[in-house]
């Protein structure tokens, strides 16, 4: 049956385009306020009576291998192992879909373990099995609603593009708008509102799914192994470029443990040491974290016109030159921060301008390697090792955002200055080290 069209794509894509969105709606939502609940709230309950299921044995496990820590690199480190699994576990929800339960079924199953995950954060007791049904549920969910996006499509249907750049759009919409709903109602009337308002949002995005199952693509299942073909043994160029990515997903780690830390030490930040004031209004601290897609709105449009336009020209930059430019601006980012607060008491706090400066230069950072770094694995890859290639890549995020926790940790013990200036120094060193080994990259992983 031919697939009806909306603004001449597949009803489908926005089927999926809105199931996403209200998925980032109530993960961004929920991350929002992770850090402050745990250093404002849980971590003191935890301290005193109120039990937390397996928080004892967390506790004791982390200090076991870091030494004593206080409430806020405690949190630092859960935030990390939260954020970090939430990109380890899409690699084995992909192997389930295509292997058992196939993509719908997946999207289902993460949906409504994400729901509850969401709700039982309403309860301390049950916070550590929230974070575990948050976890496997986007395990399920995150590989499976993208897969689909691109089945829509025929091979070669030039439309692909675009579906994918819209669909991109509704996870930054959901994003956007999370931290100014979810946060405020968590800082302004209680955690559990805010946590509520998100698990309400993961259900709004499942109830469109199940009413938009049929303009959906069918489920692609892998072929049964008795009956594939073998595949033939790998060329050197292919094994070069094996080795390539290898090395750019290595330095991908820093750059994502230095990035994810706007929702960890940086909301810490935005709450106690930056000042809200607008129009003689206190804005909540956690709509600090709606400046990244609102920025990423802003700006992916024109870098994609300044690169069209250089390409137009003949002075169009390799993939690597743009990805050692991302990670030096999100380096150079952070010294924005450093001269803001530079003088000032410990006490007084800068204006909320600062910090949106600071957030400007690094998701232009983003903007310059995130993207860039999915595509480039996606084109030179082996097409037989595409999937795989693609999950190692996301895995140097699982390594990235873990060792945002570990970093974060040291928030507290040092003084504001030397902790940014190291996140300055991580992101601009891994943006010399790309650079440093570019003509190496682009010949391992061709001309782009």
């Amino acid at each position: 049956m031919k697939q009806k069209n909306l603004f001449g794509h597949p009803i489908g894509l926005f089927v999926l385009f809105f199931t996403e969105m209200w998925e980032r709606f109530s993960y961004y939502g929920m991350r929002a306020l992770l850090v402050l609940y745990m250093t404002q709230h849980l971590l003191q309950a935890a301290q005193t009576d109120t039990h937390v299921f397996g928080f004892t044995a967390l506790q004791a496990g982390l200090q076991a291998l870091f030494g004593p820590l206080s409430m806020q690199a405690l949190a630092s480190h859960i935030y990390g192992l939260y954020t970090g699994l939430v990109y380890f576990t899409p690699l084995f929800g992909g192997i389930l879909a295509d292997r058992v339960l196939g993509q719908r079924r997946s999207v289902i199953l993460g949906s409504v373990l994400m729901a509850i995950g969401h709700f039982l954060m309403a309860s301390e007791a049950f916070f550590l099995w929230a974070l575990l049904f948050l976890i496997l549920g986007n395990g399920c969910f995150k590989p499976n609603i993208s897969t689909q996006v691109g089945s829509l499509y025929p091979p070669g249907d030039p439309r692909r593009d675009g579906a994918f750049t819209i669909f991109y759009m509704g996870i930054n919409l959901g994003a956007f708008f999370s931290p100014l709903i979810c946060g405020t109602l968590g800082q302004r009337y209680g955690w559990h509102y805010g946590f509520s308002a998100a698990g309400i949002g993961m259900l709004v995005g499942l109830l469109v799914y199940l009413c938009g199952r049929k303009y959906l693509a069918a489920d692609q299942m892998l072929p049964n192994t008795a009956n594939a073909v073998e595949a033939s043994p790998l060329i050197a160029k292919e094994w070069q470029a094996i080795g390539g990515l290898i090395a750019l997903a290595v330095l991908n780690i820093l750059f994502w443990a230095v990035y994810e830390q706007q929702g960890n030490t940086l909301q810490l930040f935005a709450e106690h040491n930056t000042d809200w004031r607008l129009l003689g209004w206190e804005l909540p601290s956690t709509w600090f974290q709606s400046l990244n897609p609102a920025f990423i709105f802003i700006l992916a449009p024109v870098i994609d016109r300044v690169s069209r336009h250089r390409a137009g020209q003949g002075r169009q930059s390799s993939s690597v030159g743009k990805m050692a430019f991302g990670s030096g601006l999100l380096g150079a980012s952070f010294l924005i921060l450093i001269f803001a607060i530079d003088g000032i008491e410990a006490a007084e706090k800068i204006s909320f301008l600062w910090l949106a400066l600071c957030t400007l230069i690094y998701t232009l950072g983003e903007l310059y390697l995130s993207p860039i770094g999915l595509s480039l694995v996606s084109k030179v890859s082996p097409p037989r090792l595409v999937g795989m290639l693609m999950g190692m890549w996301l895995l140097s995020t699982f390594f990235g955002n873990y060792l945002s926790g570990y970093i974060g940790s040291f928030y507290e013990q040092v003084p504001k200055q030397q902790f940014f200036m190291l996140l300055a120094a991580l992101g601009v060193a891994t943006g010399l080290a790309i650079f440093a080994f570019k003509p190496l990259l682009k010949k391992a992983v061709g001309s782009d």
